[in-house]
């Protein structure tokens, strides 16, 4: 039970951390109305510690959340979706190759590719219905931005987090 009830605590958190880091640095991208932002690196963190299921919770509800906050409503289910999708592919590569310990630090690298990759891909495809193919293309190179600062910032606070034995054990947990 109390496991459990730390699983959801650290899922609220990190949904507020996702939301927070979503929100404080907005880098507004030409002609899209979007902007990059370094959120999508707890989203990535998110399913590495949380496991697939929380961490989809996590990353997506803090990544929707940041967009109802800052106005961007119709993105909402979107993006509720899409980080979701992506803090659970992140877990889901985790809880595969984390079983080597050699092989941790590149799954956290393989999450923020999947990041990459759905984030780029997903947003195109909800926006080609929204905007046309040629405003959706208009927004794949700053997701593409997104995505790899994403990764990069991912890299750089796993190991400072895994170092935290409460979160190091939450996140052998799931393996």
């Amino acid at each position: 039970m109390k496991s459990n009830l730390k699983k959801v605590v650290m899922t609220a958190l990190f949904a507020a951390l996702t939301c927070a880091a979503t929100m404080s640095i907005r880098i507004p991208t030409p002609g899209t109305g979007g902007y990059i932002h370094p959120g999508d690196a707890l989203v990535i963190l998110s399913g590495v510690i949380l496991g697939p299921a929380y961490g989809f919770l996590a990353g997506g509800v803090g990544s929707a959340l940041s967009d109802l906050l800052g106005g961007y409503f119709l993105y909402v289910p979107i993006t509720l979706i899409i980080k979701g999708l992506v803090a659970l592919v992140s877990g889901l590569i985790y809880q595969k190759l984390s079983k080597n310990q050699k092989l941790r630090y590149p799954a956290v690298a393989m999450g923020g590719v999947a990041d990459i990759v759905l984030v780029a891909g997903g947003y195109c495809l909800c926006e080609s219905f929204i905007y046309g193919v040629a405003g959706a293309l208009a927004s794949v190179p700053a997701n593409l931005i997104q995505g790899i600062s994403g990764l990069i910032i991912a890299m750089v606070l796993y190991p400072v987090l895994i170092a935290i034995p409460d979160i190091r054990r939450m996140t052998l947990a799931h393996q």
